[in-house]
């Protein structure tokens, strides 16, 4: 079987929505440029579409520098907003991903701040990775793995196949009406076809082009793949038929998530995927078990 990376996505904003890539340089913390913005409360905390769906009618794009520009769909009086990558080291102020340790991040500026408050109807701050190597990645990854403002790890990877099954099972459920899912509704980085569903669950090392990955967890999925992304309003499907089928630990899982063992290699769409170890995975994914505190360092 010939395997093809097929699609490419980074989201610049963190919950916002994603841009379709035709080729990507690969950074220690993820492709270049993805998830490098986020929203946080008044508290430093991550705000994400899990609790503002209205983050998903975002439409951010950045600039070869990283200065983001971003749009509100739902919102069509509203302009425009272009922001710049800040540069007072002074101004750092520490955030939080999922209540993780805190780590130092560059604040945008008044005028985002407002743009963003007015957006989600409550006071909240943008921030910028200025330098994404002082988080760390999930336990699941090499001990020093950097991430910007991903959930926990630098990549995701998802398979055509596998969301042909997934729908597929959706449209003989009581919920077809909710089915025909895109894949945008995963959030991937990397989207791979030519194996067979569910696959991905047990590619531990694999090459796309010039550059190598670790698969190193699953991902336990939350409400955002229910959230229609151009509505912003949210559904059963697809936790109601995952739960059915891919449920371990109390959670449902859906793609790999991804550490890069070579920075600085460039991905291409249609580049050739190799599998270098490979583990049958009957169970599922890898996986930690739910124990109650989040999988980070």
């Amino acid at each position: 079987m010939t395997l093809r990376l097929t699609a490419l996505h980074r989201y610049p904003l963190k919950s916002g929505r994603g841009e379709s890539l035709e080729s990507a340089v690969v950074e220690s913390w993820g492709l270049a440029g993805d998830r490098r913005w986020m929203v946080v409360d008044d508290a430093g905390e991550a705000v994400t579409a899990r609790e503002q769906p209205r983050l998903l009618l975002v439409h951010p794009s950045i600039d070869e520098h990283g200065n983001l520009r971003v749009r509100a769909t739902d919102l069509p009086d509203l302009l425009d907003l272009e922001v710049p990558v800040p540069t007072d080291d002074a101004a750092r102020v520490p955030v939080t991903v999922f209540r993780g340790p805190a780590f130092e991040a560059a604040p945008a500026g008044d005028e985002a701040h407002a743009w963003f408050s007015k957006v989600l109807g409550e006071p909240v701050r943008l921030v910028y990775a200025d330098d994404p190597s002082r988080r760390l990645a999930g336990r699941s990854a090499p001990w020093g793995t950097p991430v910007a403002f991903a959930d926990g790890y630098p990549l995701l990877l998802t398979t055509e196949e596998s969301l042909a099954d997934l729908n597929a099972r959706i449209a003989a459920g009581p919920r077809a009406a909710e089915g025909n899912l895109p894949m945008v509704r995963f959030r991937p980085n990397l989207v791979v076809a030519g194996a067979p569903a569910y696959a991905e669950d047990g590619w531990l090392r694999f090459r796309v082009g010039d550059a190598t990955f670790l698969g190193v967890k699953g991902c336990a999925r939350c409400a955002i793949p229910t959230t229609d992304e151009l509505t912003a309003v949210r559904y059963k499907e697809p936790t109601a038929t995952l739960a059915r089928y891919r449920r371990w630990d109390g959670a449902v899982w859906f793609a790999m998530n991804l550490v890069p063992e070579t920075p600085g290699a460039t991905l291409h769409v249609g580049d050739e995927v190799e599998l270098l170890d490979v583990v049958p995975a009957p169970d599922g994914p890898p996986r930690r078990p739910r124990d109650g505190s989040p999988d980070l360092r």
